[in-house]
């Protein structure tokens, strides 16, 4: 199972790299500075608003299919068709209410047109990842991975031809973007589902009451997970938004700083997508996840520390290099920010453990005082400290909660605390620090602050053997295992 997590990983870390921060800091970031951090920032604000009702699109069917299909995949062939026909339901049930919800806010006519395409990709979007569902939970990783960047791929071409083409003499409108993402959408599942039936056939299209609420019965669960860590997460620029004069601005500055931290946040969330069918297949079959958790902390916790660390040393200097305005303001909040990516790493291994395991309970207890706790901070810090406030406000909830499910995850699989471990990693963090500190600070060096980063980046790979984080044996491994399954 390590085998193919590491195999499978590789080919989605190289896909995705090549792909999403070239999006996320190329096409998106250059949107944001063509239409300006007003416009940007109520586009940022409304795609918050369509993420939080985002789960009645699903209402925890991804994930719930995704653990079901890798532990018994016949379960495709008999509910496919009736989830799909449930699944186009609760899409017509999220459009009235979201857009009753957005009436009820007072938002303007504007705003209701953009809502309303937004309303449109988060369906298609929803579609898309209930069909990688499928191809992940039966192990299909090699065809997922090209579905995971395939709408990515092709916004950056459609959008990389109206912003620098000379395709159009007017200037980019934020619309634009928007249709953009309808039509990627719309191919991306096409392909999607090609992708599946040539695999495994499935049923048509069908809507059984008894059937229905049998699914949604046992998906619930995962839907208010869900739900709950979404709030927590994407709450911030809608509260940026509404609570303050000018929460328009605000929340664009929040988004330059996001963005950032959500380039780095999608390769971690790589890991959650392979790891939750490959533990789920593992606890099915009654046996030990230790090793695949601790290769996949190795990985996951040693990059994100290392991303963490550099990021926030030159915070203003890569805002700097990408956005025009509010460089600033933007800076304080990606620095925040990328602390908190590292307890979201967390989160993407111990909570897709207890996900696997079935421990829907206690993680919707963990969800909703995260809650509680985001929105109580926020309240207190965004009318004093804005955008930072709720950068400040994030990263208490993360980490709070990613003690948390660590500490549960160690408690329910009796995992052993590896101390030499835990010893190499906090040396490395320090090491690692103290030479960023250095060539910041301390020695008077007269380079460019990016052959800086490169140098660091180079340094920590002989750093992480010498802290014995990874190991020859680790890499070994590795090698005969891409050899066997070459063969």
């Amino acid at each position: 199972m390590n085998k193919k997590f590491v195999i499978n990983l590789g080919l989605l870390l190289i896909l995705n790299f090549l792909v999403k921060p070239f999006y996320i800091l190329g096409i998106d970031a250059g949107i944001q500075n063509e239409v300006g951090p007003i416009v940007y920032g109520e586009y940022f604000s409304l795609l918050g608003f369509s993420f939080l009702l985002n789960i009645i699109l699903d209402v925890g069917i991804v994930n719930y299919n995704t653990r079901n299909i890798a532990q018994h995949n016949f379960l495709l062939q008999k509910y496919f068709g009736h989830i799909i026909g449930l699944r186009l339901m609760l899409s017509l049930f999220y459009a009235v209410v979201t857009l009753v919800l957005a009436f009820a806010l007072g938002y303007d006519a504007y705003a209701f047109f953009l809502l309303g395409w937004l309303i449109i990709n988060q369906i298609l979007a929803s579609l898309i990842l209930y069909v990688r569902s499928n191809l992940s939970g039966l192990l299909l990783f090699k065809r997922d991975s090209i579905i995971s960047v395939l709408d990515r791929g092709l916004l950056i071409l459609i959008c990389g031809l109206l912003l620098w083409g000379n395709v159009t003499d007017e200037p980019f409108k934020i619309e634009w973007f928007i249709y953009a993402q309808t039509f990627a959408y719309g191919i991306t599942l096409v392909i999607a589902l090609l992708f599946l039936l040539t695999k495994q056939k499935v049923s048509k299209l069908k809507l059984k009451k008894t059937v229905s609420l049998t699914i949604l019965k046992q998906s619930l669960p995962f839907a208010l997970l869900i739900l709950l860590m979404t709030i927590y997460y994407r709450a911030d620029s809608v509260m940026l938004e509404r609570m303050l004069d000018d929460g328009k601005t605000q929340a664009g500055i929040y988004a330059n700083g996001f963005r950032f931290f959500e380039a780095a946040n999608n390769f971690a969330l790589l890991f959650a997508t392979l790891l939750l069918p490959l533990f789920s297949n593992l606890l099915k079959n009654k046996k030990s996840v230790e090793s695949l958790v601790g290769v996949s902390s190795r990985i996951l916790l040693s990059g994100a520390a290392t991303l963490a660390i550099i990021c926030f040393f030159f915070q203003e200097e890569l805002i700097a290099a990408r956005y025009l305005l509010h460089n600033r303001e933007a800076s304080s909040v990606f620095g925040i920010l990328m602390m908190c990516f590292f307890f979201i790493s967390c989160t993407y291994i111990f909570g897709t453990l207890l996900t696997a395991n079935g421990n829907l309970k206690t993680l919707n207890k963990i969800a909703f005082a995260g809650v509680v706790l985001n929105i109580v901070l926020n309240i207190i810090l965004i009318p004093t400290y804005k955008a930072y406030g709720a950068a400040l406000a994030s990263l208490i909830t993360q980490a709070a909660t990613a003690v948390a499910q660590l500490w549960l995850a160690k408690r329910y699989f009796n995992l052993k605390t590896n101390i030499q471990l835990l010893g190499s990693f906090l040396l490395y963090v320090v090491i690692l620090t103290g030479i960023l500190w250095s060539l910041t600070y301390t020695i008077e060096l007269d380079i460019k602050w990016y052959y800086t980063i490169t140098v660091c980046l180079l340094l920590s790979v002989p750093l992480l053997f010498l802290t014995k984080i990874i190991k020859i044996s680790h890499l070994k491994s590795l090698f005969s295992s891409f050899k066997t399954n070459r063969s």
